[in-house]
């Protein structure tokens, strides 16, 4: 047979609940503790006081003994008989008090009533017959009677004149001094459920309410799926479960954006690859196998296009590598080197005039791969819509916390309508014939974008004199704050 279930067990039970018994059990351990201690402390407290009252009742009776005066007589006591009377008359004794007079061993008088129902008590007449004739000094004791336990003085009683031996008995009930505290106890108990009982109800209304959050990104987490990622947990406040909330909000943002990559991957991949991949088809089923010129020029083609597809699939993959967050890895570039770097890979891109606008100087936050990356792929650009023998410049420049690259022809540059349009992917402007995926300048934007900072495009040449402006400028700026600016030297060369 299997083991029933248990649903008492701790882990089958919800937070709010474990949240609100462990409150109340450290409530319960607490009251407790409190209680106890001062308990304890009331309890020393009447015993204390029961001790100051034998103590005090002991002393009345010495004076008395040795000092009084017989009313009937105005002379001292002279009989013990005479003496205990006079002093359980004058005497008054507390609630839980009693007192008792023995007279050659034999109880005589008693106060307060309820006493009639210890005097015979034996363990009290024992105590009394431990004195004797001729004992000289008190005896206490606890015994227990009828009443509960009580804390006993005896005191021997003597007079020179008297053959009588007497007693006095002055006795105080603990059981009865600590009555109260049992009446309090069980108010404590009563005020402690009480107390329990509105601490579990507030704690459930409040753990709920800090809970609630919880319950909401439970619920977020439930209905955010494959086809909807737009769905973001509310967040109010500024302590840790707003932080958590903030911070799932984070990450759905991050799957979010890393599903729109592979979406938009997909898609670039399916609308740029289709193209290819008909021509390759159509061109194999028109293959004549036995004609070798077609079939060479079939190759040639074939292979053509292949390594278009090559190149169009690696500027995908660039593009999709630019959503993480280790696309881009800031080390100290040297501006200055960085420029000259640039300008000697980029002569071999194509047989232009190669010139240096302006050469920055100094120490700036970068990735150096990236950014070369992005300015030859501006080059490459400036190549491709330009004749040979055109001037195309690069520089660089640090102006207050941004530094600054760009790439400079003079070729028939973009309208200003499509100079925005340009670093959106598989956009085409200019020249027809000019070949081209379309992702190149998105490459330079997402270098930009890793940066923190933008790219912009505009005319290589102003406007001046009446004569219109022409050529292209793309500029690539990022924010290199605390950096200064170690000037631009400016230069040209051939």
């Amino acid at each position: 047979m299997r083991p029933r279930r248990r649903w008492w067990r701790p882990s089958a039970l919800s937070v709010r609940t474990k949240a609100v018994v462990s409150v109340l059990l450290l409530s319960a351990l607490g009251m407790a503790v409190a209680w106890a201690v001062t308990d304890a402390i009331h309890a020393r407290a009447v015993l204390d006081r029961i001790d100051g009252e034998l103590d005090q009742e002991v002393e009345e009776f010495r004076v008395l003994a040795e000092r009084g005066i017989d009313p009937d007589t105005g002379e001292p006591f002279a009989g013990v008989e005479q003496l205990l009377r006079v002093a359980i008359e004058r005497n008054v004794p507390g609630a839980d008090e009693m007192l008792v007079t023995f007279v050659d061993g034999e109880a005589d008088l008693y106060s307060p009533s309820w006493a009639s129902a210890v005097v015979d008590d034996p363990d009290l007449v024992a105590l009394v017959d431990e004195l004797g004739p001729g004992a000289g000094r008190a005896v206490e004791g606890w015994i227990p009677t009828a009443v509960g336990e009580m804390h006993v003085v005896a005191v021997p009683v003597h007079a020179a004149d008297d053959s009588q031996h007497g007693t006095y008995v002055v006795a105080v009930g603990t059981d009865l001094a600590l009555a109260s505290q049992q009446e309090l106890r069980r108010t404590f108990a009563l005020v402690s459920l009480g107390t329990l009982v509105l601490v579990g109800g507030v704690g459930w209304w409040v753990v709920g309410r800090l809970l609630r959050p919880l319950e909401l990104l439970a619920t977020t987490a439930q209905q955010v799926g494959g086809d909807d990622l737009t769905r973001r947990a509310p967040v109010h406040g500024e302590d840790d479960v707003a932080t958590l909330g903030r911070a799932f909000n984070t990450m759905l943002d991050r799957l979010a954006a890393a599903f729109d990559a592979q979406r938009q991957f997909l898609d670039d991949a399916g609308h740029e690859l289709r193209t290819p991949l008909t021509v390759l088809r159509g061109h194999l089923e028109l293959l004549e196998p036995d004609d070798p010129a077609d079939v060479a020029e079939t190759r040639a083609l074939l292979l053509d296009e292949t390594g278009r597809m090559s190149r169009i699939v690696e500027d995908l993959v660039l593009l999709a590598k630019s959503e993480r967050p280790d696309f881009v890895r800031p080390g100290r570039v040297g501006l200055g080197p960085l420029t000259d770097d640039l300008l000697d890979k980029a002569r071999a891109l194509g047989d232009r005039t190669w010139l240096v606008d302006a050469r920055a100087e100094g120490q700036v936050p970068g990735d150096e791969q990236r950014l070369t990356q992005a300015v030859l792929q501006l080059a490459d650009n400036a190549v491709k819509f330009t004749r040979p023998g055109t001037r195309i410049a690069v520089g660089s420049a640090v102006v207050g916390s941004s530094a600054r690259l760009w790439v400079r022809d003079e070729g028939p540059g973009v309208a200003p309508a499509d100079r925005d349009r340009i670093f959106e992917r598989f956009v085409r402007v200019g020249e027809p014939d000019v070949r081209g995926s379309g992702l190149g300048l998105a490459i330079v934007a997402a270098v930009a974008t890793g940066h923190g900072g933008t790219v912009a495009a505009g005319p290589g040449v102003a406007a001046h004199d009446g004569a219109a402006e022409h050529g292209l400028q793309v500029t690539l700026a990022w924010p290199v704050d605390g950096a200064t600016d170690g000037g631009a030297d400016e230069r040209a060369d051939g």
